[in-house]
């Protein structure tokens, strides 16, 4: 079965490659599309991707572990992501962010059990003037008190 799923992705990434090309700088649009299509940018998909476009397997990993939206590890359906700039703590974040740990039964940093949300830190959205902000997925939420946050977070239970 393991084989399996290795070469589905393997075939995947050659898709990518195709459609990207085997240079440098297709490296973040295959990584990207893995993320999406998985949820994840695991050890072997980074390991074909360095194979299939001739880089240094770091090189791969060194992407996926610094940008705050591609992963090595499943998340939940849901991630949860708090804007931590000053602005946002000056507004009420430290609150909002007690009031999502406490709606969700997670601290930040973890995936709920039923891997339905992923709690996570995020440094400046751009929202500064609207502020403490959030991001669930793709969608943005600005102005967030503890009560309208557990509301937000309740239209996704």
């Amino acid at each position: 079965m393991i084989d399996t799923k290795q070469n589905a992705m393997t075939e995947e990434i050659e898709m990518l490659v195709a459609k990207y090309g085997r240079t440098r700088d297709a490296l973040m649009p295959i990584i990207q599309n893995i993320q999406i299509n998985h949820g994840m940018v695991a050890d072997f998909a980074q390991q074909e991707v360095a194979r299939m476009l001739d880089v240094h397997p770091v090189e791969v990993y060194g992407v996926v572990t610094f940008y705050s939206f591609l992963s090595e590890t499943l998340k939940g359906r849901y991630i949860v992501r708090l804007c931590r700039t000053i602005s946002c703590d000056m507004a009420g974040k430290e609150a909002v962010a007690r009031a999502i740990e406490r709606e969700l039964g997670i601290k930040f940093g973890e995936t709920t059990r039923d891997n339905r949300f992923s709690l996570e830190y995020i440094n400046c959205m751009g929202m500064c003037d609207q502020g403490p902000s959030m991001l669930v997925n793709d969608l943005v939420f600005t102005k967030l008190t503890p009560h309208t946050v557990v509301d937000i977070l309740n239209r996704f239970k």
